[in-house]
């Protein structure tokens, strides 16, 4: 569930059928593959030599037709490619023919990341081609992570006021409905506390790292002396996975590998987002003093 939702699609094509993939994360699946019968270079003999390689070409140009058809159906959706970025796999030549056709959809070939040779056609070829694009794949999401954190502190270094971070700000920001982008570190080694008082079985949330519980064994221990119970305990990643939709924000994973990334987990803790507008985070004061005071916190 906290793979990438990027996705990238693969088109295996030799002259003996072509395979359509697709890969999100580690998950690789096979969409649709289909066998072809082309006609080699040489004519049986009796036959015209002009005519043989009209009747060759014309079958080859409808293969490749055939494939730039069954690649619109697979990797558009609602008039938009629904991969992140496409390869291209298979021998040299089929693989330009398509490429270069006039029938291959523009959207698509606006996408195409890499094109890369294979031994093999198939679901070997698609194996192949997957470790032959990894480089190609990985930069592309190295990219797209530096931009969407570039914008980021862009936002802050304008003072617009249009960003949040820390799991506090942003839990608020979030539930607020104000988060357009949320930007969460992969690591995050933050868990969600579902606490219950253990008479009044009121529920309250908390956040709290591993290391910050260990530390400070009475951090779920009212002023009173009440130990409160830990009714549940979730990474605030899965949380965050499982509930971001319901908050109308879009969800991204960075890593802490480019430079972006590491300022973002060493100086922001490695969680913020973009906000749609601007927020008054001094009234979340007020609100957590009043909550705590009436829980005994």
């Amino acid at each position: 569930m906290l793979e990438s939702d990027e996705k990238y699609g693969f088109i295996v094509m030799d002259g003996n059928g072509s395979l359509f993939g697709q890969l999100a994360g580690s998950n690789r699946v096979v969409l649709h593959k289909f066998s072809v019968d082309l006609p080699k270079k040489h004519g049986r003999g009796g036959q015209s030599a002009l005519r043989f390689a009209r009747l060759r070409l014309e079958k080859r140009h409808n293969y490749v037709r055939k494939v730039a058809e069954m690649a619109t159906q697979m990797f558009i959706t609602n008039d938009k490619p629904n991969v992140t970025g496409l390869v291209l796999a298979g021998s040299a030549e089929f693989k330009s023919k398509l490429a270069g056709s006039d029938l291959f959809d523009g959207r698509l070939s606006a996408i195409v990341i890499k094109m890369v040779d294979v031994s093999y056609g198939g679901l070997n070829g698609f194996n192949q081609a997957i470790d032959l694009a990894a480089e190609s794949l990985a930069n592309v999401k190295f990219i797209r992570e530096m931009k969407l954190l570039s914008g980021y502190f862009g936002e802050i270094s304008r003072d617009t006021g249009k960003v949040c971070y820390g799991v506090r700000d942003t839990l608020y920001a979030l539930e607020s409905g104000a988060i357009d982008n949320l930007i969460v570190y992969e690591n995050l080694a933050v868990q969600r506390f579902t606490l219950q008082h253990p008479q009044t079985r009121e529920e309250k949330i908390m956040h709290k790292t591993d290391k910050e519980v260990e530390d400070n064994t009475s951090v779920f221990t009212l002023d009173d002396g009440t130990e409160l119970e830990v009714k549940e305990k979730q990474p605030l990643l899965e949380w965050f996975a499982e509930n971001f939709k319901d908050f109308g924000a879009k969800l991204h994973f960075v890593t802490n590998k480019s430079q972006e990334g590491s300022q973002f987990c060493r100086g922001f803790g490695g969680i913020g987002g973009t906000l749609r507008y601007v927020l008054d985070f001094a009234d979340l004061d007020a609100c957590e003093e009043a909550d705590d005071e009436e829980f005994g916190l």
